[in-house]
């Protein structure tokens, strides 16, 4: 069957390597000059950057779409600290990828019982083992999944989810510490959701990466992309880049052709790998679906790429620096579309490990900050007055006039990931999860209404992120056809 995929990120391409494996013929078109969406690097001057997800968990999802040699090809490494965190008071703590030890040495560093922090951990894994086989790893809009016997046990173990409770408060009722609250509120943010709003079901999360661990690509993480593509390449996947698509048309439940900026496909069925509002607003013309009409879209993001001449041993491959009113500044990022002056700091240095990345000398730091979508405010003056604020935060925590040290510079704020990668208003996870139903309110990942059009990426079933988009092109793979082209 004559497949045509929209876009060629993480999702495209693991849905055109899914296809391909099924023997269909399958086409990508991107309207970039090259793969990945998100997934891409930077070169400045001497300093290399990775652009988009720094965080790579679960690499085994990567791995099993693998061909033997291209399994040994794709090297990694795990990182044995996991994430440094420093706090406003000027304190700081290394997360190591040993649970036992994180536990141990969180319990002193928060003054918090090791057997409430084993207990939040434990949830955590609870959370997934229901979680995954409906939630994850299959579609959540068909009754099949459901009346299956992992589903059957998932629908009487909901109450264990905690979907009535916020995260912040499901946290603040286990533990007392208020840094170790934020510590964990902090995962919301890795589905560009406010902690403080999205249900505690979302403390799924630190069990990706406590239990399956935190890893770096040996050259960055353009690396996941590049052998996906190689992978793709090899089942003679066909990628038409500069290639824009223009519109899908169908008649009655059924798309008969894709048109882009070069050519008129004809093809059995379309697989989106782009935000679904693209496609049902600008593809087909049509308006948005009731349920994903009333999701609230996710944070965006503001990114500075720095060449910094210097090394700070302190810092590691992932480093967060924490505002001193989370609360706020989450107020701002969704209530009030702004940002806060004091916000959460994040940053990446591949260079720790990657030593090509940067200069001896220096360092390729990637700093962000999350950011509320684009809803038209100036994000010139938001670009300039977030710069000056982290250049303050960092300058003060870390000792240095950061400013002197920036050898090179370039930047991404909701206007160009939304003009890049066509994510709507530059949202990075499509929808939010600020609701507990936010999960059913996602598209799914296949078109009620339209027999041959399915659906994967970071806005759709089951979310944004590497592992949970990669899951989606495994669903979509679990529900596309085998057989033979319609008649």
């Amino acid at each position: 069957m004559k497949v045509i995929v929209i876009g060629s990120g993480i999702s495209g391409l693991a849905s055109a390597i899914h296809m391909a494996k099924k023997g269909h013929l399958v086409t990508v078109l991107e309207a970039s000059p090259t793969y990945g969406g998100k997934l891409n690097a930077l070169q400045i001057g001497n300093y290399r950057f990775d652009t988009g997800p720094s965080l790579f968990t679960m690499p085994q999802f990567v791995v099993d779409l693998l061909e033997p040699d291209l399994k040994t090809e794709f090297k990694y490494k795990q990182l044995d600290t996991l994430c440094n965190y420093f706090f406003p008071d000027s304190s700081h703590f290394s997360v190591s990828k040993n649970q036992s030890q994180f536990i141990k040495e969180a319990s002193v560093f928060f003054n918090e019982p090791d057997e409430k922090i084993n207990a939040l951990l434990k949830k955590s894994k609870s959370i997934y083992d229901i979680t995954s086989p409906v939630f994850l790893e299959n579609s959540l809009h068909k009754w099949s999944t459901y009346l299956s016997k992992s589903g059957i046990k998932g629908i009487l173990n909901l109450w264990r989810l905690n979907m009535f409770t916020t995260m912040h408060n499901a946290l603040a009722s286990k533990i007392d510490n208020p840094k170790l609250i934020q510590f964990f509120d902090r995962y919301a943010t890795y589905n560009g959701s406010n902690p403080y709003s999205a249900p505690a079901t979302l403390l799924v999360i630190p069990h990706l990466e406590f239990h399956h661990g935190a890893y770096l690509p040996e050259n960055g993480m353009r690396d996941i992309a590049d052998i996906l593509y190689k992978q793709a390449i090899k089942l003679k996947v066909e990628f038409k880049f500069n290639e824009s698509v223009q519109s899908i048309q169908k008649k009655e439940k059924v798309i008969y052709s894709v048109t882009s900026s070069k050519n008129i496909y004809t093809p059995d069925f379309v697989i989106a790998n782009c935000d679904a509002k693209v496609v049902y607003q600008k593809l087909l013309n049509e308006t948005l679906p009731p349920q994903i009409k009333k999701a609230e879209n996710s944070s965006s993001a503001l990114i500075f790429y720095w060449g910094i001449k210097k090394t700070f041993p302190e810092l590691d491959v992932h480093n967060i620096f924490f505002s001193a009113d989370y609360k706020n500044e989450f107020n701002h990022i969704f209530n009030l579309k702004s940002l806060c002056d004091d916000p959460t700091v994040y940053i990446n240095i591949t260079s720790k490990k990657i030593k090509t990345d940067a200069p001896s000398y220096g360092e390729n730091w990637f700093v962000m900050i999350n950011a509320p979508h684009n809803q038209g405010q100036s994000w010139e003056e938001l670009r300039a007055q977030a710069k000056k604020n982290i250049l303050q935060k960092l300058s003060k925590m870390l000792n240095e006039d950061i400013a002197k040290l920036i050898e090179v510079e370039d930047y991404l704020d909701p206007i160009r990931i939304e003009t890049r990668t066509s994510s709507d208003k530059g949202s990075l996870y499509g929808s939010s999860s600020n609701n507990r139903l936010s999960a059913f309110f996602r598209q799914a990942n296949f078109s009620s209404k339209i027999n041959n059009l399915y659906f994967c990426g970071g806005s759709v079933h089951p979310g944004g992120g590497i592992p949970l988009c990669l899951l989606s092109a495994q669903i979509v793979n679990k529900i596309t056809p085998n057989a033979n082209p319609r008649k």
